[in-house]
């Protein structure tokens, strides 16, 4: 019986389970969002979310603490040049999961998982600017009149003139 034991083990061995979650929040970092089954992404969130309160405080101690879940140089990197800066106001709640369905094969039950501030679809917080395909143009009444051209008569005029 499993009585009060939270944790999914996912049908793998302890070895197993921890070796896929850091693979998988590696190519959660560097990509931003990734499919999975929903038991996965459930137990990524648990896995990674703690990863990136450490990584709000870029100090030694906290990328070796990092490094030693996820043992990629590259997706350390990543989190701490370009995630953290983005959720550094965030207090938790680092990671989304959208459920897409299910897997045709198997029929298992899929989703996304992502990380929140890099969706521009649902972040509200992201003003995006408007775009249209008219030109515009700055109307201002400060703007003087151009002063109207020679026509081509007279330039060919002033040119047998000159030579």
């Amino acid at each position: 019986m499993r009585h009060g034991k939270k944790i999914n083990h996912l049908g793998r061995t302890a070895s197993h389970r921890r070796a896929m979650l850091s693979n998988m929040a590696c190519s959660l970092i560097e990509h931003k969002r990734i499919m999975t089954t929903v038991a996965k992404a459930k137990a990524l969130r648990v896995y990674v979310e703690p990863l990136l309160t450490k990584s709000k405080e870029d100090t030694t101690h906290n990328r070796r603490t990092v490094f030693s879940y996820l043992q990629n140089k590259y997706a350390v990197s990543e989190l701490f040049r370009t995630v953290a800066p983005k959720i550094a106001e965030r207090n938790g709640g680092y990671c989304r999961i959208i459920k897409t369905g299910f897997r045709l094969g198997d029929a298992a039950d899929m989703a996304m998982i992502e990380l929140v501030d890099f969706n521009e679809l649902y972040n509200p917080n992201e003003v995006e600017k408007k775009s249209t395909r008219r030109s515009r143009r700055i109307k201002s009444s400060t703007t003087k009149k151009a002063e109207p051209t020679a026509t081509v008569e007279e330039v060919k005029k002033e040119e047998t003139t000159e030579e």
